[in-house]
């Protein structure tokens, strides 16, 4: 517990739950709003990167690709939200896809030598987790692949992108602390099932803002300021 890099960890993941479930609710491109998803952003690089190197000190590989599966998401929105619709892929995006790819192909591989396995674990963790977390990084890859084919992505395809990968990364973060540390948070709270409701919050806020997206006219275009504009309302 004096590890300052266990520290770290610690603070970040806090500070990235509270600044995400904050910027949900915000209105969408106030100052307020904007302040905190770039604390998010930053939290939430901070509690992925600290989270992959106490895992690769502690030999725990679903952590790792969990860590980094995060810290792309994350990342991957951040860029996606300071482009404009203009903007061309560059370096960064085909390393991006070479990282989500290597996540990708190492989940489904876990969970299948779980799923074949005498104990049905690997690693300590059964084959679904490493499923789940694979069909998240390969609806990722898609994405990229896409995007790099087109030469870039615009308007509410743009939103839509930058909005889920946030919205999964605060669930991945959500989930580690409710889910899997429920003995940190009092009785009441794990027999009402508060903590189940809070680890899944931010994949139904992130159905709603999609929806919204999708299907009103609250994001289109407007005029030669949408970039900007965009970059605001689903941090």
């Amino acid at each position: 517990m004096r590890s300052p890099i266990l520290l770290l960890h610690i603070i970040a993941g806090t500070l990235g739950m509270l600044s995400g479930f904050v910027a949900v609710f915000l209105r969408k491109g106030s100052r307020r709003h904007g302040i905190a998803g770039k604390v998010f952003v930053i939290a939430m690089l901070s509690l992925s990167a600290s989270g992959v190197y106490l895992a690769i000190l502690k030999s725990q590989p679903g952590n790792i690709l969990g860590g980094t599966l995060t810290f792309y998401l994350v990342a991957t929105a951040w860029i996606t939200a300071r482009r404009t619709d203009s903007a061309e892929p560059g370096i960064f995006d085909w390393g991006a896809l070479l990282v989500v790819l290597a996540v990708a192909a190492s989940q489904i591989t876990f969970g299948l030598e779980a799923a074949f396995s005498q104990t049905g674990l690997k690693y300590d963790y059964p084959p679904w987790p490493y499923f789940f977390m694979g069909s998240v990084a390969v609806l990722a890859v898609t994405g990229d692949i896409r995007m790099l084919v087109r030469r870039g992505v615009s308007g509410t395809q743009r939103m839509a992108r930058h909005l889920w990968r946030m919205c999964f990364a605060l669930f991945i973060a959500a989930s580690s602390i409710f889910l899997a540390r429920p003995h940190l948070f009092p009785a009441i709270l794990q027999r009402t099932g508060v903590l189940y409701f809070l680890s899944f919050l931010p994949l139904l806020l992130m159905i709603f803002w999609m929806l919204r997206v999708r299907f009103t006219n609250a994001y289109k275009r407007r005029g030669p300021v949408a970039g900007p504009e965009l970059s605001l309302s689903a941090s």
